[in-house]
C-alpha cells in the first residue's frame, strides 16, 4: 500500500544489543531529552503472561462483538486500549509514556486519512462524471461470466504493480470490477477476493509499493533481491488462485442469464450518463501522475479535480452536485434496485467509519508497543526455536500475529528488527526474512476486519472483510507456499547465496 510517509515512530530505537537464549535480539530504546543519546527506557519487561493477556482478553472482546454481537470492532479496540493501558500502569509503567505511544501512534494514520477521504471524494466524483458507468458499460460488454473473475484478478494483479498501491487499485478499478460483477450475477464477497487478490500481489512484489521498500529496508536487504525471493512464494499462489477463480466463474449462472442481464445494465447506464472518451480524463491524469511519480496525496487531488471538471463539462453536473457527491457520494435514484446498488457509493462521509477504526486500531499497536508486549512476546519465541524451518514458522506467525493485533508496520518493524539476528545465525538471507514479513503482514492486511487493509477494502468496495476473505485466495495461499518452501528446505535464501532462492533443499 503507499500511503505517503513512512510511520517514524516505529523506527524508534529497536537496536540489537540484548543476548536472549540462543539468539541476539533487540532492545527498545529511548532517546534522552538531557543527555542526547540513546540511553535503555525505564519501563519495566512484562512476563510473556503478562504480555500475552491484553492481547487475549482484546481478541477475546473482538471475537464476541464480530462474531455474536454482529458488531463493529471499534469498541473492543478501545477497551483492549485501556486494558492494555492498565496492566502497564499496574506493572510500574509512566502513564506518560503509554499516552506518548498512543498518541504517536495515532499521529501516523494522518496521511492514510487524507488518502480515505480523497478515495471517497474519487468513488462518488468518477460515478457522477462517468467514468465508471462507462467502465462499467465496456467490462460487461468485453468480458464474459468464465473469464471474468480470472481478468479481475489479473488487471487488478497488473495496475498495482505499475502504479505499486494496492489501495488506490481497489479504490477506483475496483470498484468498477464490482459492480460488472454484480452485473454478471456474481456474488459480490467472490468479485472483492479476486480484486483484492490481485491488487496485494501487485504491491507486494512492485519496486515502487511502500510496504515492499519498507520491508526490505526493516531487514536489511536489496530492493530487487528482495522482490526475487518473493516469487517462489508469490507467483505460485497468483497461479492457482487463477485457476480457482476460473473454475468459480462458471460454476454460478449460465452465461446466457449473465449477457442478459449485462445488457440490461449497459442499456440503463447509456440512458444515465453521457459515456464516450472524455470521460475517461480522470484515469488519464492518475496515469500521468504515476508516471511524473507524483507522490499519492496530490496525485489522487488531481483525479478528483479531474472527475469534477468531466462532471460540470460532460455530464451537465452543477457545482452543488459536484461537491455533494465529493461529500456525500454519488446517489442513484433509477428505480431499478439493482442500477441503484451499483452506483450509490463514495464521497468523503463514507470513510469515516473506516477513518476512526485505523486510529483506534494504530492506538492500540502503540500502547502493546510502549508497555514492552510486542518485544517480550518475540523475545519468548526465539527461546524456544531451534532450526531453520521453526524459526521461518516462528518469523511468519509472528509477524501475523503483530498484523492481527496492531497494524502492519508494526509487524514489519518489530519483528524484522528482533528477528535479524536469529536469522543469521541460521545462515538464512536477510532476503528470508523480508520474505517472511510480506507474507505474514502484507498479505494477511486486508483479511483482518479491523486492520487498516481490511477495513480500507470494506469501506472501498462495500463487502465485510469476513465475506471476502475466503475468496482472496492468493492472499491465504502465499503464506502458506512459505510454510511449504520452510519445511522442505527449497527456494530458502541463503548467507551463502544471498542473491536468489536456493533451487534445492537445505538442511542444517
Amino acid at each position: 500500500m503507499r500511503a505517503g510517509s513512512k510511520p517514524d515512530w516505529l523506527w524508534w530505537g529497536i537496536i540489537a544489543d540484548a543476548p536472549f537464549s540462543r539468539y541476539t535480539v533487540g532492545t527498545i530504546h529511548k532517546e534522552s531529552k538531557d543527555s542526547g543519546r540513546d540511553v535503555p527506557s525505564s519501563s519495566p519487561t512484562p512476563t510473556l503472561a503478562g504480555a500475552l493477556a491484553p492481547i487475549a482478553l482484546t481478541m477475546a472482546l473482538l471475537m464476541v462483538q464480530i462474531f455474536v454481537l454482529s458488531g463493529p470492532p471499534h469498541i473492543p479496540l478501545i477497551l483492549g486500549t485501556g486494558i492494555t493501558a492498565l496492566i502497564g500502569l499496574a506493572r510500574g509503567c509512566r502513564w506518560g509514556d503509554i499516552q506518548e505511544g498512543i498518541v504517536s501512534a495515532a499521529a501516523t494514520s494522518i496521511p492514510v486519512v487524507f488518502i480515505f477521504l480523497l478515495v471517497g471524494m474519487t468513488i462518488g466524483t468518477w460515478i457522477l462524471a462517468g467514468t465508471v458507468p462507462l467502465m462499467i458499460t465496456l467490462g460487461v460488454k468485453w468480458i464474459s461470466l468464465s473469464a471474468f473473475l480470472p481478468v479481475c484478478c489479473l488487471v487488478c494483479a497488473a495496475v498495482s504493480v505499475f502504479t505499486g498501491t494496492s489501495w488506490g487499485t481497489v479504490g477506483t478499478l475496483g470498484l468498477a470490477l464490482m459492480a460488472i460483477g454484480a452485473s454478471l450475477d456474481i456474488p459480490p464477497a467472490i468479485t472483492a477476493g479476486a480484486v483484492v487478490s490481485g491488487a496485494w500481489f501487485g504491491d507486494k512484489i512492485s519496486p515502487l509499493s511502500d510496504t515492499t521498500n519498507y520491508t526490505a529496508a526493516v531487514a536489511g536487504t536489496d530492493l530487487y533481491t528482495h522482490i526475487r525471493n518473493l516469487i517462489p512464494t508469490t507467483l505460485p499462489a497468483l497461479l492457482l488462485a487463477l485457476l480457482i477463480y476460473a473454475v468459480l466463474g462458471s460454476a454460478y449462472v449460465s452465461e446466457s442469464a449473465s449477457t442478459a442481464s449485462a445488457a440490461g445494465t449497459g442499456e440503463v447506464l447509456n440512458s444515465l450518463f453521457r459515456l464516450n472518451v472524455f470521460v475517461l480524463f480522470p484515469p488519464v491524469v492518475i496515469g500521468f501522475t504515476i508516471v511524473r511519480k507524483v507522490p499519492p496525496i496530490p496525485g489522487i487531488f488531481l483525479g478528483v479535480v479531474a472527475a469534477a471538471l468531466v462532471a460540470l463539462s460532460v455530464q451537465g453536473a452543477s457545482f452543488a452536485e459536484v461537491a455533494d457527491a465529493m461529500m456525500n457520494g454519488f446517489v442513484s435514484d433509477t428505480g431499478n434496485a439493482q442500477i441503484d446498488a451499483l452506483l450509490t457509493k463514495g464521497g468523503l462521509m463514507s470513510m469515516m467509519w473506516v477513518i476512526s477504526l485505523i486510529i483506534i486500531a494504530l492506538a492500540f499497536g502503540g500502547a502493546l508497543e510502549k508497555t514492552g508486549c510486542l518485544e517480550t512476546i518475540v523475545r519468548e519465541l526465539l527461546g524456544r526455536l531451534q532450526g531453520r524451518a521453526q524459526l521461518i514458522t516462528g518469523a511468519l506467525l509472528t509477524t501475523f500475529g503483530f498484523n492481527l493485533a496492531s497494524n502492519a508496520f508494526v509487524a514489519y518493524t518489530i519483528p524484522g528488527r528482533l528477528f535479524a539476528d536469529a536469522f543469521a545465525a541460521e545462515s538464512l538471507a536477510p532476503a528470508a526474512l523480508s520474505r517472511v514479513m510480506e507474507d505474514g503482514a502484507t498479505m494477511s492486511a486486508p483479511l483482518i476486519p479491523w486492520n487498516s487493509g481490511g477495513a480500507f477494502v470494506s469501506g472501498a468496495l462495500g463487502v465485510p472483510a469476513l465475506a471476502y476473505a475466503p475468496f482472496a485466495f492468493a492472499n491465504w495461499l502465499a503464506p502458506l507456499f512459505s510454510l511449504l518452501w520452510a519445511w522442505t528446505g527449497y527456494f530458502i535464501p541463503t548467507l551463502d547465496n544471498s542473491q536468489g532462492p536456493q533451487p534445492g533443499p537445505e538442511h542444517h
